[in-house]
């Protein structure tokens, strides 16, 4: 049986707005959207936006930018493994990156691998190693690029659309592959 991961409390409390807003006709725009979900929390509007956005701020102040991946697929792996947010925060050591995420976006994909980082996989890959392995694995298979998701524990792969792909994880993981 596969365990679906959620999208977080902060994407379910802004789809739920939005979902509301349709429902009941409201006519909301999608500012006074924006400014609802910001009541429910710091990352929220962009779920309200649901387009690739530069965070600053708590993650409430929100740049859209372009970031084209027609070419590619993304693969997700969810293990099932539940890391608290808490002891994520609590745990991690952040660095000061020497390019800003927004430059790094912006360079192409193969760039990114070596500039950039989840800082929270320094923490979960120790003391969770199927998580790191699920990233070993993905790089193993051929991605371009493969990160850690927020605190975890999904990890995602991005592959060129037309790479074959034949990856084996354990019954209980929860794998998806997308298309743009």
């Amino acid at each position: 049986m596969y365990r679906v991961p959620e999208g977080g409390g902060s994407a379910d409390g802004a789809f739920t707005l939005k979902l509301l807003d349709k429902k009941f006709d409201l006519g909301l725009s999608e500012k006074q959207l924006v400014d609802y979900s910001l009541q429910l929390g710091s990352d929220c509007p962009f779920f309200i936006l649901n387009k690739p956005c530069f965070a600053t701020g708590r993650g409430e102040i929100l740049e859209q930018i372009e970031l084209n991946l027609s070419s590619y697929k993304i693969v997700i792996v969810h293990p099932a493994i539940h890391i608290s947010t808490a002891w994520a925060f609590a745990n991690i050591k952040p660095l000061k990156p020497g390019k800003s995420i927004k430059q790094i976006i912006q360079q192409p994909i193969a760039t990114w691998k070596d500039e950039l980082i989840n800082d929270f996989e320094k923490p979960v890959f120790p003391k969770y190693h199927e998580i790191k392995s699920i990233k070993d694995a993905l790089y193993d298979e051929g991605a371009i690029y493969a990160s850690m998701s927020g605190t975890g524990s999904a990890v995602y792969g991005i592959f060129r659309i037309e790479k074959a792909i034949s990856l084996s994880f354990p019954e209980n993981y929860f794998v998806k592959t997308l298309f743009s």
